[in-house]
């Protein structure tokens, strides 16, 4: 990708975006909510590999503020939703089809070939990962802490460092790839180098209450299935914790979030996969975005997130989710939400812009409806 990013991703220059009233077809349904009184649920990532069969991860926390992992299954669309227990809390999936997948804990890489029911620990695995992205039950590649990405051609057996990631500018113990994002052969790995602060690193809490200072961020990129890499950095406030790829499109979408009392949340960024331009997509004052998602086969995308109020981006009280949608990436139609849906943290799930859910991270599901 050109240099160009650079000054995309510095660019503050206001767009304006109108928040239209939703389609009176269309509006999201709560489909999921723990509701056990004397806990509470996080689901920390959630998946559906086809219009049927979902999976989200996260942990309870219960009154002695004790977490258990656990995660949620289902076969039917949504409908209803199977509680599993798992030993190690889930940081984030992966699934390829509907039965392979992978779960990234802190103690290491799971894999699962029952949809979900069963899982085991990877004895090769290396620490400190974060994500995983494979592209076919062979060829995968995973990222993390302390600039680890690592590439595995044998099903995750082995894993080879891939040189390119250690090129980036920083110190290894402050440098965190955090996301993955793939379509077709073109691929992104993104991350960030923040330097130590009192408390030290922020790892991945890039939202954390503390003064926004310039760092740098690293973006990874192929063209190639991962034969080759370009790597490519830049100075700026802000971190870029998701970033999601589209072939009909030919566009990624990347955002950008930033700590409480900047200028804006955050701000979502088109990226033209042909020719390298970039541009600012979205952002609001009012509205703290924290998922993007295109579809390999479709011109349409979504972003979620919630409702802001004042400078303090981040408050222990959560904000009415918001979801919004765009057929150019340009203009913004915002969403009926279910008025009872609230989060610190949206995130976006489906195999096509037909079959699309929205988990948030206090324990509800939602589901997009005709």
């Amino acid at each position: 990708m050109p240099g160009s990013i650079q000054s995309a991703l510095l660019s503050l220059a206001a767009i304006p975006l109108l928040a239209l009233p939703a389609a009176a077809e269309e509006h999201w349904e709560i489909q999921y909510q723990y509701r056990q009184v004397d806990s509470t649920l996080t689901i920390n990532d959630l998946t559906f590999p086809d219009a049927t069969r979902g999976i989200a991860c996260g942990y309870t926390t219960d009154r002695k503020q004790k977490d258990h992992p656990l995660v949620l299954i289902t076969s039917d669309g949504g409908q209803t939703w199977a509680e599993t227990p798992v030993k190690e809390t889930c940081l984030s999936l992966f699934f390829l089809g509907d039965s392979t997948g992978w779960m990234l804990t802190d103690n290491g890489l799971w894999t699962t070939e029952e949809a979900g029911r069963s899982w085991v620990k990877s004895k090769t695995a290396p620490p400190n990962l974060l994500r995983v992205w494979f592209l076919d039950h062979q060829h995968g590649f995973a990222s993390g802490r302390q600039k680890h990405v690592f590439e595995t051609k044998d099903g995750g057996a082995t894993w080879t460092p891939l040189a390119i990631a250690a090129t980036a500018p920083g110190d290894p113990l402050y440098t965190t790839y955090g996301d993955i994002a793939f379509s077709g052969n073109i691929g992104i790995i993104s991350g960030w180098n923040i330097p130590p602060q009192r408390g030290g690193p922020d790892w991945m809490e890039p939202s954390q209450s503390r003064r926004q200072v310039p760092h740098v961020s690293v973006l990874l990129q192929t063209r190639s299935g991962g034969e080759a890499w370009h790597e490519e950095h830049v100075s700026l406030f802000g971190q870029i914790t998701r970033m999601s790829l589209s072939s009909a499109q030919n566009s990624a979408l990347g955002l950008v979030e930033f700590k409480d009392q900047f200028d804006y949340p955050s701000e979502v960024y088109r990226i033209d996969l042909i020719n390298g331009k970039n541009e600012l997509a979205y952002r609001a004052k009012n509205r703290a975005i924290t998922d993007v998602r295109l579809f390999p086969d479709s011109k349409r995308a979504f972003i979620a997130g919630f409702e802001t109020s004042g400078p303090i981006y981040r408050s222990p009280i959560p904000g009415k989710l918001k979801i919004l949608s765009s057929d150019d990436l340009q203009t913004w139609t915002e969403m009926t939400v279910d008025y009872r849906a609230v989060a610190h943290s949206a995130l976006i799930a489906g195999p096509d812009d037909k079959h699309v859910w929205v988990a948030t991270d206090t324990g509800m599901i939602l589901h997009l409806a005709p």
